[in-house]
């Protein structure tokens, strides 16, 4: 009978759902973009770095070294990051309004210092 692998690492229930919502709100403020040229780049930046949070954070979970963890947290760490560039630069440029778009860089910033406290308390 093959031994069973339990997972030894994992992210909470909370965590991996509130990255699923984040990637939703996102999702759904990249789709005000104006369709612009500006807009439509923004967007698939924005598409791609906010609903990449969670997917890392899913694979993250479950992993069985330290290292693959960490490594996956990273990931997650650095495209919450870069989400919160793109809505930096969606304020800046004015292409949606700051009231629309703040909400949503500071959930990126929480999510950005979860992520780095779990990196941080892994290596320590």
């Amino acid at each position: 009978m093959p031994k069973k692998i339990e997972k030894k690492y994992s992210i909470s229930d909370e965590l991996k759902e509130r990255a699923y919502r984040f990637a939703l709100a996102i999702l759904e403020l990249a789709s005000m973009l104006p369709d612009t040229e500006e807009g439509r780049v923004i967007k698939r930046q924005l598409c791609k770095s906010g609903t990449s949070v969670g997917s890392n954070l899913e694979e993250a979970d479950g992993s069985l070294t330290l290292n693959d963890f960490v490594y996956k947290i990273d990931i997650a760490f650095k495209e919450a990051k870069e989400t919160r560039y793109w809505l930096r630069i969606i304020i800046d440029r004015k292409l949606l309004k700051k009231e629309i778009v703040i909400h949503h860089r500071e959930e990126a910033l929480e999510l950005i210092k979860i992520l780095s406290t779990i990196i941080y308390k892994c290596l320590k």
